[in-house]
């Protein structure tokens, strides 16, 4: 009997009968489809070269009163940097600007895990813009991608585009939950 299944299988190719891997976008397909998918989400990703970085913030927040968490690592003139301010203090502020842990490329969402970069929760809820510092390189193709980058003890949140919400008769309300406008500072090298 095992004659005939050796000789069965003698002329079969296992790689013909197989479907084809999966292919594994480079870094230029997951950083334009993050692009695409935030946008779809009516966020505003502008794109800048590393040296531009602040610059480019700085033009994001125009007049805004903004803060900052304690370690962003990069001068925001003007602002705030968050001491444990009061929600009452945070309300006060137009923008915050931090940075994000992950950037998902398929569902174009940011998650921040609240490292020094990134401050406290409450600073990037409450003010009505957020301006998110992505570096290119933090861009992952899916949420399974993204969770094994994550520290399962640390608190996370998940930004996909502002902050919005229905009501009964489907009508949109942005900014019940978080910010109003969602700025994507994406860094590419």
């Amino acid at each position: 009997m095992l004659g005939r299944v050796r000789s069965a299988l003698s002329g079969v190719s296992p790689a013909v009968d197989l479907p084809p891997a999966p292919r594994t976008p480079d870094r230029g397909d997951l950083v334009a489809l993050f692009v695409e998918r935030v946008e779809d989400y009516r966020a505003v990703v502008t794109r800048c070269a590393p040296d531009d970085m602040g610059s480019v913030v700085a033009e994001v927040l125009g007049s805004a009163t903004s803060v900052v968490p304690p370690g962003l690592g990069l001068d925001v003139a003007g602002s705030v940097v968050d001491d444990g301010l009061s929600a009452a203090e945070l309300d006060r502020i137009d923008a915050v600007v931090t940075r994000a842990r992950v950037g998902i490329a398929e569902t174009g969402t940011i998650v921040l895990d609240h490292a020094p970069d990134q401050g406290r929760r409450a600073i990037s809820l409450v003010p009505d813009l957020h301006v998110c510092i992505v570096d290119a390189a933090q861009v992952v193709a899916d949420v399974p991608d993204a969770i094994a980058l994550l520290d399962p003890v640390r608190p996370t949140t998940w930004i996909s585009g502002p902050s919005a919400t229905s009501d009964i008769e489907l009508d949109r309300v942005e900014g019940v939950h978080g910010p109003r406008t969602l700025h994507v500072v994406l860094v590419v090298s």
